[in-house]
Formats: C-alpha cells, structure tokens, sequence
C-alpha cells in the first residue's frame, strides 16, 4: 500500500494522534460481524466491533479543550518535544457517522470519502477490527487459511482506494510495549505499514514532533524524522476501474520504528527495512483489460465476492506460505502468486526484486503465524494520485513498456483537490467477512 494520509479540516477542532485517553467524547465502537468457518464448512458468528485509527482523531490537552495539533502543525508549548506531548495530550472518543462518515450494520461496513460534520469536514478514515474483548484486536494467522469478504465499489471512481488488507500491528496497539501509550487499540494506535509511514503523529508512545515539516500540499498532514514499519499483506487495493493483491515483506517483524536510511526514503526506497513496491498482481497490469471493471467479467457495477487463499508447502498451518490464490466468485477466476511469478514479474517490468531479497512469501508466512490486523480504509493519494493502480505509472515512462499501465484511468485523475470536490459521496462497502481452513467459506 502507497502512503496515505488522513485530511481533516476543522473549524475549531484538530483531529490528530494522541496516546492518553480524553473524556471530552464517550468512545463507543462500532458493531461488526464476522464469521470464522470449519473445514466441513459450517461457520460461528464473532461478535466484533471496529475502531478508528488514531491520526484521524482529536488530540487536546489533556486538562482542556485546547489542540495539541490544529492543521499540519503541532502546539509546540504543549509538544515541545515527544516525551513532553505524550505527558500534556489526550487522545478522545469518535463520532463514527457524524463525523466520518462510518456506518456499520450486522456484518456490513460502508466508508464514507467526505463527510460534513457539526464542526468539521473529515475525508478519508482507516479502522482495524477489535477482538471479542473490544480493547485489542483481532490477531488473524491465515497459513493454510483463506480470508472472504463481498465488496460493494460501485461508488468508488478514479484516484480513490478502497482497501481492507493486514498489517503486523501489536495486538494491544503497543500499549504493553511502550509506556507512553495509554490509549493502546481500543482508540487505533500502533499503525505501521511497508511504506513507513513518517505522517503517524505518535509512534512508539512518543509525539513524532522532532523534524516534523507540514506537507506543502496537505493542510492536515505532515512528516516527522521517524516512521513505522511492519509486513504488510494488501489482499484488495481497489476501485471500480482496477485492483491489486500484493504482499509486502520487511527484515523487521513487529511494529519498528524507524529513521534515516532504514524507512527507505526517496532514492533510498530499495535500501530500507521493508520491500515498498511488493509483488502486486493487478490483471490490467498483468496484460489482461478485459477482466475487472464496469461491465467486465468481474463486474465493479455490483457487489461479488472476493476469496484469498493461503497455500502452505504441505497444506499444514505449520507449513511455509507458497502461494497466495484468489477467487472473484461473481463468475469465477483465479489468480494466483508464486515466488515464481514474482520473479518472473519483477524480469519482465524491469523492477527491483526487493520481496525477493526479504524472503517472499516465506516472510509473509511468517508474519501470518505471528497474527496480523485487520485494516479497512478508504484514501485519496496526495504523493501519486493514485496512478500507481489504476492509470500509467511513472508518468514519464512509456504506456506500452510492460507494466506500466495499471488501469483506465487518465494521468490526470487522482488529484485530491478534484477527487474531493467531484466525488465526495464516494463510499466502499465490506460485508460478509468470513474465514477459515481452504474452500469452507464460499459455496462454488
């Protein structure tokens, strides 16, 4: 997944990180369903509830109703430093659908683009999925497995991503590991990626304050020195004109922070702890235009369901990961990565093997026997328009140089600004999540 960044505007309110807890809104979780199967194919119902990642929320002080944060920028009487902002501010309560846009009903979980609240205009969000005791999240191992969920994209255009995929988080958000994290999952902390991320506000207990530099064409989001790193499995990046499976692999396996050349900036992009450009299938890039769209064999007018399968050498959940498979079950077609495929892609688009060079899917694998996080979002691009999915990228290559289109869409779509203004009632529904040991959780 390609960085993303939550964009808040707010009339006296700053939505930010924060890692003590505030009592200026009640946090109530959101209900969601989902359903874990056996290998006879029966499957129980878990009651579970999501919660919103905590850059989206609002960071005070924690004796007022004073900003920590107010735009891109930090108060830096009470953030002069990490250890010090940690101290003075509380991380509060959300509004789901008030204030953005989230709404859940049984097993269904519709993400709203832009939202406008009572006080604020809030785009974008990004939840994880809690455990049965609503203050940790659920820990999904999947070797041997397979992870099934109906998408609803219809309302999804270009430049925007409606993504459900996992990440190695700490199951508690780090609230055990880091003593400055009082706020631990139960309000979203702990996010980390294969990007490594440098806009999460606090990482590791601490105010991500030193080096911070707002973003010149963000006014909700910045860059501090550090970011946070951790395996990343994309099972779905994707609106009505493309989608891509793609697993990321890092050296590291937890949630690491991160500085200089080990977050893999900028030109140092294939020297840092994690593989950013992952071993994508993207069946547009992949040479095959007639596959997933409007109209097409896998139909984006109308909901389907999507099928992950993790396939282990010996068909144990012991075994190491070889094969990550997907089913579209709307009419029926696989697609399927390999260490082979990955080899044989990154050959042919003339890319850096860096899943190789960390292990591939063994390293998925696992990440997976540790447990990952369930995370659903849905994001506009501020650093690629989102051409890396669904339009030619880079921008300076030639289209017709394989891998380069990735989808319909035109070099100009994605910019923010327009995304936001013409299509603001976007939205992504995930329902029906279920999983379980392979073929238990689809009829075919």
């Amino acid at each position: 997944m390609f960085p993303t960044t939550a964009l808040i505007s707010l009339s006296f309110l700053a939505i930010a990180f924060g890692q003590q807890v505030g009592k200026l809104t009640t946090e109530s979780h959101p209900a969601l369903t989902v359903q874990e199967c056996s290998a006879g194919g029966s499957c129980t119902t878990l009651r579970r509830s999501i919660t919103l990642d905590s850059n989206w929320r609002w960071l005070h002080d924690i004796d007022s109703s004073t900003n920590c944060y107010t735009g891109n920028e930090w108060d830096t009487a009470l953030c002069p430093d990490g250890t010090t902002c940690v101290a003075n501010c509380a991380l509060d309560g959300a509004d789901y659908s008030g204030t953005y846009g989230i709404t859940a009903g049984s097993n269904s979980l519709t993400l709203k683009f832009v939202t406008h609240g009572p006080y604020s205009t809030n785009i974008g969000s990004r939840v994880y999925l809690l455990d049965g005791d609503d203050s940790t999240y659920q820990l999904f191992k999947l070797k041997s497995q397979e992870f099934t969920f109906d998408v609803d994209m219809s309302n999804l255009p270009c430049g925007l991503n409606g993504g459900l995929y996992f990440v190695e988080m700490d199951k508690d958000g780090g609230l055990s590991r880091f003593s400055g994290n009082k706020a631990g999952a139960a309000y979203g902390t702990g996010y980390c990626d294969t990007q490594c991320p440098h806009d999460i506000r606090f990482i590791n207990g601490e105010a991500n304050v030193e080096g911070w530099v707002p973003s010149d064409n963000d006014s909700n989001a910045g860059a501090g020195t550090y970011g946070a790193c951790c395996n990343e499995m994309d099972i779905w990046e994707a609106n009505s004109q493309a989608a891509a499976l793609t697993p990321h692999v890092c050296t590291v396996s937890e949630q690491t922070r991160c500085s200089g050349t080990a977050c893999g900036d900028g030109d140092q992009r294939h020297e840092g702890v994690c593989d950013k450009d992952g071993c994508d299938f993207n069946s547009w890039r992949m040479g095959d235009q007639t596959f997933l769209g409007p109209g097409l064999a896998v139909d984006t007018r109308s909901k389907f369901t999507v099928v992950t399968q993790f396939v282990t050498a010996d068909n144990t959940t012991s075994g190491a990961l070889t094969e990550i498979r997907r089913l579209y079950v709307q009419d029926g077609a696989y697609d399927s990565i390999t260490d082979d495929f990955c080899v044989a892609q990154k050959t042919t688009f003339r890319d850096t093997n860096t899943f190789s060079q960390m292990g591939g899917l063994k390293t998925m694998g696992d990440a997976f026997a540790d447990g990952m996080v369930l995370v659903m979002s849905i994001w506009d691009d501020h650093a690629a328009h989102m051409l890396w999915l669904d339009s030619d990228y880079p921008t300076d290559a030639d289209p017709s140089t394989p891998g380069v289109s990735r989808g319909p869409c035109a070099t100009t779509s994605g910019v923010p600004t327009g995304v936001e203004a013409n299509s603001p009632g976007a939205s992504v529904t995930f329902s029906n999540i279920k999983f379980g040991p392979i073929g238990s959780t689809f009829a075919s």
